[in-house]
């Protein structure tokens, strides 16, 4: 997907996101704004929201002086999402199709995201998504693909939201215990993104290979990943990809094959799938 005008807008408010998490003076506020603006003026509409936003978020770190500008708000995300785990491992146990329970789960968590135009309530999304159908649904495709597949890589998105893909991922293991699981993260901090660090803290990489892509934009550009992380991608029998902003970086992509997880939270990638604000998808490309 490439920027369109409406993104423009939604990148200049990330700045007053910005200054709220870091609880920023008026003067570093307005700094922080006023520079996201000056920068607005020379978006390229060639390039996809995210990578444009891997520029923004980098100068406002500088700014600020700060590596992770979502740290404090990062390990609350973490947290909440943690109390949610005793009541969805009650839904998987009680559950008669333990694969699109999981599935809903791991979508349930696309909502943790500090970036999106609109904003949902984590506990509000999970008391409805059981009952909620996908607007998108090729659910029975990925569910006739997991048996035969050797390899799936899962597309990691948010902190916070990496727990319900713990949860997921777990799942994909006890029912399709004979492939290989891999799962991917952000190179480093960008926005409230998972990172390798992130996944260590919840113990994923003893679940599964965890793969730095080594990108810096909040969404899998393929083209500024590691050669280990495009090997993974490139060879895995499907690609389950989490949230907006990796799918605005993989459409288009070069491989098929590819099913995308997410809450639509934007206009612009609901006019993209021609689906509403609010959906939940999962898309087969």
């Amino acid at each position: 997907m490439f920027m369109d005008e409406a993104c423009i807008g939604c990148i200049i408010n990330q700045s007053v996101k910005v200054a709220n998490a870091i609880h920023a003076s008026e003067a570093l506020s307005k700094q922080l704004t006023s520079t996201v603006e000056q920068m607005s003026k020379d978006f390229s509409p060639s390039q996809n929201p995210p990578e444009i936003a891997s520029y923004v978020y980098e100068k406002m770190a500088e700014i600020a002086n700060k590596t992770d500008l979502y740290d404090e708000v990062k390990e609350l995300s973490t947290q909440k999402a943690l109390s949610f785990v005793p009541l969805l491992k009650e839904k998987l146990l009680l559950s008669q199709d333990k694969l699109l329970t999981a599935t809903k789960i791991a979508v349930a968590g696309n909502v943790i995201d500090l970036a999106a135009e609109v904003e949902f309530d984590l506990e509000e999304e999970l008391e409805k998504i059981f009952h909620t159908e996908f607007a998108q649904n090729d659910f029975s495709q990925l569910q006739n693909q997991l048996p035969h597949a050797k390899s799936v890589l899962i597309i990691g998105d948010n902190v916070g939201e990496h727990i319900f893909d713990y949860m997921f991922v777990e799942t994909l293991i006890e029912l399709f215990p004979h492939a290989a699981y891999y799962y991917m993260v952000r190179g480093n901090p960008i926005i409230n993104d998972v990172t390798l660090q992130d996944t260590s803290a919840c113990g994923f990489d003893k679940l599964c290979t965890v793969v730095d892509s080594g990108v810096n934009t909040p969404g899998f550009v393929y083209s500024r990943a590691n050669p280990h992380a495009k090997e993974i991608f490139d060879s895995a029998d499907i690609v389950i990809s989490k949230g907006m902003g990796n799918y605005e970086c993989l459409t288009p992509s070069h491989r098929s094959n590819i099913f995308f997880l997410l809450k639509v939270k934007c206009q612009v990638v609901a006019n993209s799938l021609k689906k509403e604000v609010g959906d939940i998808i999962c898309k087969l490309i």
